[in-house]
């Protein structure tokens, strides 16, 4: 059964019903928290023995991101059949890829998105993130059946993108990587076998100002986390508090352009056409803007897998 835990400036804590619990562990990171699951599982349960005299509101609490940096952070790219089909691509044909991000763009749930001067076209993205909690070598094969072994915890992600970056550059590790660009939590949520057994039924929701953008669940995930920690561990090794960014679903601001479109602006010089297609971007209006509020959610139907919701605000950076 999960156990949503939280983190704050004065260390961990457990959510019980009546209140969120201190935790008696001196762990510091992400990864010391999860080296030790017998320390943990002990402190968590005598925290939800000590409930509910002990037990503060959810809401007086400052809550930081519940992944600690410096961690690697590593995504998933196109892994949604839908976000698919909105990139312009062929769900079936789209070739597993990742690319990491700065630890250093790690932030909490409920902190601001500051928009660097002079970056426009800032784009959210929601994440079902995996919490590695055990080191997973390279040359690593994972299973389903032995994918407990390796992800101790899930959490809400937001993966926020510079797209003019991002696209004109080719460039996805600046693009992604700004400070306060991968907000992260509310909650560290403990999984078990039979939790991971239910991940597709997961759903993603991300709304702007109260307009739902994506809903999806993970059954469109193109490829799932045991194959992608198959994949990814042929060349990078894991840690214990290291993040696996799994893709995001379809309704991001950027979409592909139509095929015709598409096809004449491929005859114009790479200057004229990146002009070309920012100036039609320019007249999207689900590109985040200062003053945005963003609310993200990931949970089963029953409530009985419920990672939480972060709400985060756009803010520019002055210049």
């Amino acid at each position: 059964m999960s156990v949503n835990l939280a983190r704050t400036a004065e260390g961990w804590w457990v959510q019980a019903p009546a209140g969120m619990v201190r935790l008696d562990l001196p762990a510091a990171s992400t990864g010391e928290l999860l080296a030790d699951r017998a320390a943990l599982e002990t402190a968590v349960q005598a925290a939800l023995a000590a409930a509910p005299d002990h037990a503060r509101p959810a809401e007086s609490l400052s809550l930081l991101s519940p992944v600690t940096a410096p961690a690697r952070v590593v995504a998933q790219m196109v892994n949604y059949r839908s976000h698919a089909n909105d990139s312009g691509m062929d769900p079936d044909r789209v070739p597993p890829a990742f690319f990491r991000k700065t630890s250093h763009s790690i932030t909490g749930p409920t902190g601001d998105i500051i928009r660097p001067a002079g970056i426009g076209f800032l784009d959210y993205e929601i994440e079902l993130g995996l919490v590695i909690g055990r080191e997973l070598p390279v040359g690593t094969t994972v299973t389903d059946a032995d994918l407990p072994r390796y992800v101790a915890a899930l959490v809400v992600a937001n993966d926020v993108s510079a797209r003019q970056i991002q696209l004109t550059r080719t460039q996805f590790y600046e693009a992604k990587s700004y400070p306060t660009f991968t907000p992260v939590g509310p909650w560290l949520t403990l999984v078990d076998a039979a939790d991971l057994n239910r991940l597709e039924t997961l759903r993603l929701t991300l709304s702007v100002n109260g307009q739902v953008r994506q809903d999806s669940t993970v059954a469109d995930m193109i490829v799932r986390p045991a194959r992608a920690l198959t994949l990814l561990s042929r060349f990078q090794p894991l840690a214990a508090g290291d993040l696996l960014l799994t893709g995001t679903p379809g309704g991001t601001a950027l979409t592909a352009p139509p095929k015709l479109a598409e096809k004449l602006a491929a005859l114009l010089p790479p200057a004229t056409r990146w002009k070309l297609f920012f100036r039609r971007q320019a007249g999207n209006p689900r590109y985040l803007h200062d003053g945005d509020l963003i609310t993200a959610t990931i949970a089963t139907a029953d409530r009985a897998l419920d990672l939480g919701t972060q709400r985060t605000r756009v803010i520019g950076k002055a210049s």
